[in-house]
């Protein structure tokens, strides 16, 4: 009878522990989201790089809308896996946003690009970003021209291109199962 209530106490703590954890970083994500917003109010307005916390290794470069997905999120700089953690990032291997060339983004299948699934050929892709040639806010349309499933081996759509292009990479399959043994490239031309 002692062993069932030491065996019921140590469920009901590692219950309780594992409960706490999953709340705590719920709020650290949440948290992150509005100092990542903020970061990027606070660039846009000073034209100059904001840290969205003081030990972040990234800051916000762009803003990725697509209008029909109700997507409206912060890009990261540099496509690590601590940054996508927290949002879709910039490769460091593509184009910078509002230079010429291939801008490669890339984000989780889980979570930021879990609305991709749904994306299709011809649906409009807004960039925005500071230009501080210029000192101002400047855009970017896209039109989506194709998507692909691709071995992860094919980093063809991932190359620099001579002509604008954006593409965003994520995992596949879309979801939570442990295995993903593609990817999953949305090309789009400027419009």
């Amino acid at each position: 009878m002692k062993a069932l209530r030491v065996l019921s106490a140590l469920i009901l703590i590692a219950g309780a522990s594992l409960t706490g954890r999953a709340l705590y970083l719920h709020a650290k994500a949440e948290l992150a989201g509005v100092l990542i917003h903020r970061a990027w109010e606070q660039s846009v307005q000073s034209g100059t790089a904001h840290s969205p916390w003081p030990w972040a290794d990234t800051h916000p470069v762009a803003r990725l809308r697509i209008p029909r997905l109700d997507y409206d999120e912060i890009v990261l700089e540099g496509a690590t896996p601590r940054t996508l953690a927290f949002g879709p990032a910039r490769l460091f291997s593509g184009a910078n946003p509002g230079e010429p060339g291939n801008l490669v983004l890339a984000g989780h299948r889980t979570s930021w690009f879990l609305p991709l699934q749904a994306i299709v050929p011809g649906d409009p892709i807004r960039i925005e970003w500071f230009d501080s040639h210029i000192g101002r806010l400047r855009t970017r349309n896209y039109t989506v021209t194709m998507v692909r499933v691709v071995d992860p081996h094919d980093v063809t759509l991932l190359a620099p291109t001579e002509e604008d292009a954006l593409t965003l990479i994520t995992c596949y399959p879309f979801g939570h199962s442990p295995n993903s043994p593609q990817r999953y490239v949305v090309r789009a031309s400027p419009i």
